[in-house]
C-alpha cells in the first residue's frame, strides 16, 4: 500500500486508449464513454442529462413559487461541482429550403414560383438572424463525498445513477422533464460529437460503427446495427 491510498482513497486504475500519432485523441479530454458515463482522462467521471425546459414567465405565482421552492432544495444536495450548460444553435433550414426548391423546380405557375422564393428567402434571413434552438444540460460529476459502495468504475457508475434519480425527482416537481434515452452512450457520444464538431454535426451523422466500438451492453446491440448498415428497420422501428 502506498502513502497515497490511506491518505486519498483507493485509485481506480485507467485504462489508457490507444492513440494514432498526431491524432485527435492526442487532445481530446476523453478517455472513454462507459454505462452513460463520460470518463475524462484527468480520472473524472462526468454524466450529462438533458432537460426539456419550460417557460417560467407564463406560470400562475403559486407555480413560479414551487418551482423556486424545489429547485433551490434540489440545489442544497446536488453535486458540489453541477453545470448548468445551454447550448445555442442556428436553426437547420437546409432540408427545408431543398424541399421548397424542388417544388419551385416543379411549378409552372410564374406567380406561384415568385411566391416560393420569396418564401426561401425569408426563411433564409430569419435562420441568419432570429431563429435559433436551444438545448439545456445538466452537468455533474463523481465526488469522492458521494462514497460509492465500491473503488470501481460500476460502484461509480451506479452511484452517479443515484444522483441522477435524485435530479430527475426534484426536476420533475418543477415541472422540468429530464430526457429518457434508451441507450445511454450512444447519447453521449452524440453529445460530444456536437460539441466538438459544432458545424459538421449539423450535416454528417456519426458512423455506425462507433456505436459498435463502445459497447454491445450499452449501445446498439450487433443485429441492429447490421439492419442499420443493411437499409433495414430496427426492432423498435418494426414494432411501431
Amino acid at each position: 500500500m502506498g502513502l497515497k491510498e490511506p491518505i486519498f482513497g483507493k485509485q481506480i486504475k485507467q485504462a489508457h486508449a490507444a492513440q494514432y500519432r498526431n491524432s485527435t485523441q492526442g487532445w481530446l479530454p476523453v478517455l472513454d464513454v462507459q454505462n452513460g458515463v463520460v470518463i475524462t482522462k484527468d480520472d473524472r467521471y462526468v454524466k450529462i442529462l438533458e432537460i426539456m425546459p419550460v417557460n417560467f414567465y407564463l406560470k400562475s405565482a403559486i407555480e413560479q413559487q414551487n418551482i423556486i421552492f424545489y429547485f433551490s432544495s434540489y440545489l442544497k444536495i446536488a453535486p458540489d461541482n453541477l453545470q448548468i450548460k445551454i447550448v445555442t444553435q442556428k436553426a437547420d433550414i437546409d432540408g427545408y429550403v431543398a424541399r421548397m426548391k424542388g417544388f419551385l423546380d416543379n411549378e409552372v405557375s410564374e406567380n406561384c414560383r415568385r411566391m416560393i422564393e420569396d418564401n426561401i428567402q425569408e426563411v433564409a434571413y430569419l435562420a441568419a438572424n432570429e431563429a435559433v434552438t436551444r438545448r439545456f444540460f445538466l452537468v455533474f460529476q463523481y465526488e469522492s463525498r458521494m462514497k460509492a459502495r465500491s473503488d470501481t468504475l460500476q460502484g461509480i457508475v451506479e452511484r452517479l445513477r443515484e444522483e441522477e434519480q435524485t435530479a430527475r425527482r426534484y426536476l420533475d416537481l418543477c415541472g422540468l422533464e429530464v430526457v429518457s434515452v434508451k441507450y445511454a452512450d450512444n447519447f453521449q457520444l452524440e453529445l460530444l460529437y456536437s460539441f466538438i464538431n459544432k458545424k459538421t454535426s449539423r450535416r454528417t451523422r456519426l458512423p455506425l460503427g462507433v456505436y459498435n466500438m463502445i459497447s454491445r451492453m450499452h449501445g446498439i446491440e450487433e443485429q441492429e446495427l447490421d439492419a442499420l448498415e443493411k437499409g433495414g428497420e430496427t426492432q423498435d422501428e418494426a414494432q411501431e
